[in-house]
């Protein structure tokens, strides 16, 4: 007798939220997980939100405005069960002309937003007992550049920050990663002057800068089941730029 087999299981799509998610790196991560078949949503500061996929307007400088944000993916797309902390700015200057507000204002969104977005996030993932947590930092972190001492130390602080998270969390299913970008083709980076990009280009061992779908294949398969054991992970993604970092 021939053994028959009931039709096969389709996952159920989970909850994912990318923020910063409606240009660049985090609006090519959140089309990349919402392929896959995820319910995706995306916080957005400015600008609008992309079609397809649910945009929330959220600053994550701002407790309640995250507190909101979540409150609403929520009751859309149940727990947040995979996060990918995006959200990110930049305020490049020389030291001797950075004022308070330049750094401040970098590490309040690039590292305190973080903090406030996982913060809330495990709520749903604790309760779930498993869960995808992946921030992205920049290889900048771990080389540094001339006039981003404010953002190089915002972006570092993302490592300890994952690190230190994953030895409270492991236990339970819980996975936290870090994807360091090099120099990638955005809107951000687009406005650097030619002289930069050019340096960052000479450095880089490929020869070329990253496009953000690059960026999105890697944070997709950290966020897959296949990656499961990979956890406290920093992976550049700078064509070979801070090898040995």
């Amino acid at each position: 007798m021939t053994a028959t087999t009931g039709p096969e299981r389709v996952p159920s799509p989970r909850s994912c939220l990318v923020t910063g998610g409606n240009r660049g790196i985090g609006l090519a991560i959140a089309e990349e997980l919402a392929r896959q078949g995820d319910a995706v949503a995306v916080t957005y500061r400015t600008g609008e939100p992309p079609e397809g996929l649910l945009g929330v307007r959220c600053d994550v400088t701002d407790g309640a405005q995250v507190d909101a944000a979540f409150k609403i993916v929520e009751e859309r797309h149940g727990n947040v069960e995979v996060l990918v902390a995006n959200a990110g700015i930049v305020r490049d200057k020389p030291l001797a002309l950075m004022t308070d507000e330049d750094f401040l204002s970098v590490v309040d969104t690039n590292l305190v937003g973080v903090y406030r977005v996982v913060r809330r996030a495990m709520r749903g993932i604790l309760r779930k007992r498993r869960g995808r947590v992946i921030l992205i930092s920049s290889t900048v972190g771990m080389l540094g550049a001339a006039g981003q001492t404010n953002y190089a130390a915002s972006k570092a602080g993302l490592i300890g920050f994952a690190r230190s998270l994953v030895r409270e969390v492991g236990a339970r299913d819980v996975t936290v990663n870090v994807v360091a970008p090099g120099y990638v083709l955005t809107d951000m980076t687009a406005g650097l002057p030619d002289r930069v990009l050019a340096e960052f280009i000479e450095q880089t061992p490929l020869g070329r800068a990253a496009t953000p779908a690059e960026i999105a294949t890697v944070v997709r398969f950290l966020a897959s089941d296949d990656a499961a054991y990979l956890t406290g992970a920093v992976i550049p993604v700078d064509g070979g730029a801070s090898m040995g970092h």
